[in-house]
């Protein structure tokens, strides 16, 4: 009998295993094509039809690749990173449902559970880089420490914030709150936290600055090649899923919206993670990367703050029993202004240099 469950577990997390590399391969070439009809191009054509096999070719490449480790690299810490890495982003998926019924298990703490499990995949990118004896690296594995802890924090407030209108930390419990409104119209400011957060969390443009090609030379995993490299680029993909996946179920109603037979709420929770997939790949053919100064002052100064605001927002609407569309009101309001301060904070350097080039000018037709 022992046997047996050993055996039900073991071929579940093969099969775990197995979906989550075709979700991978898939948001690879979804994001090739995206970005492609994003910037004028058509993206990868040439293997398979409409390059669908492209991700394929590359993965076989990768595995086939020669994996070299440095000379005075720390080989067993280097060996281990990556699995550290890789490890959290695959053990969050216990308690992630598609559906009422389709969860691997169902946790009253899964939130508690995912955002403990989640955090340890620093340590992975910090052993990364001392592991690879780089000053590089090394570089990159600190810069990655600093802003993963960094935007840990919103997240975690922001995913506070939605506990508290649920009043549970059960996933299921969260997307049935969500039967009459979807978290979004109530709590826009934790949705915008949450998402920005997250995808800081995943290292995604704008906030790829720990791996980095043009100024730290690759980030913690530079010396990495190989079977060893394409564990990382698993990881970050497939965290990039868990994050819009989890957009869906904490504000846009999982499959409570719309409201299909439950054949179907597997569909509607993967369409809009999708869609926020391509959201989060929008975001990297619009923004350039942040410089560091700019990405640590963005956390600590605009986001942490926000995350305190939209709990403090919230309280006080749970408290004195408003209805919830003053939430709404106060969030959108938050929202706007902290939008225009950080236009016109962003824009000054670009309008003083234009304003002294145009009283420059007008002195010079007024000497001439």
């Amino acid at each position: 009998m022992i046997g047996r469950e050993v055996a039900l577990a073991a071929a579940g997390l093969v099969a775990l295993f197995v979906g989550l590399s075709v979700v991978v391969l898939s948001l690879v070439w979804l994001e090739r094509k995206f970005l492609g009809r994003l910037q004028g191009r058509i993206g990868p054509m040439r293997v398979g039809p409409f390059g669908l096999l492209q991700p394929v070719a590359d993965a076989v490449k990768l595995i086939l690749k020669e994996d070299v480790v440095p000379a005075w690299a720390d080989k067993g810490l280097f060996w281990i990173a990556p699995i550290l890495m890789f490890v959290p982003s695959f053990m969050v998926w216990v308690t992630i449902p598609f559906s009422r019924d389709l969860v691997i298990r169902n946790l009253d703490m899964g939130l508690f559970y995912f955002i403990a499990v989640s955090v340890v995949s620093v340590v992975g990118l910090v052993m990364a880089g001392w592991s690879s004896a780089s000053k590089y690296a090394i570089l990159g594995g600190l810069r990655s420490a600093a802003q993963l802890v960094s935007y840990e924090i919103p997240v975690i407030m922001a995913v506070l914030g939605v506990v508290m209108l649920a009043g549970s930390m059960n996933l299921l419990t969260v997307v049935d709150k969500q039967a009459s409104v979807p978290y979004i119209l109530v709590q826009p400011l934790g949705l915008a936290v949450f998402l920005i957060a997250g995808v800081a969390e995943v290292g995604r443009t704008p906030f790829d600055i720990y791996p980095a090609e043009s100024e730290i030379v690759g980030g913690p995993f530079v010396e990495y090649s190989g079977a060893h490299w394409a564990i990382f680029f698993l990881a970050e993909y497939i965290n990039t899923f868990v994050v819009a996946l989890l957009v869906t179920l904490l504000f846009l109603g999982g499959w409570q919206w719309p409201h299909l037979p439950g054949v179907w709420a597997p569909v509607v929770v993967l369409v809009k993670t999708y869609l926020v997939v391509m959201v989060i790949f929008w975001f990297r053919a619009t923004f350039p990367r942040l410089r560091i100064d700019q990405l640590m002052a963005f956390g600590w100064q605009v986001l942490i703050p926000l995350s305190f605001v939209n709990i403090v927002l919230t309280g006080i609407q749970l408290y004195y029993r408003w209805p919830s569309w003053s939430l709404s009101l106060m969030s959108l309001g938050i929202i706007l202004a902290m939008a225009y301060w950080q236009y016109r904070t962003q824009t000054a350097p670009a309008q003083a240099l234009a304003r002294s080039y145009s009283q420059r000018a007008y002195s010079q037709r007024r000497g001439a």
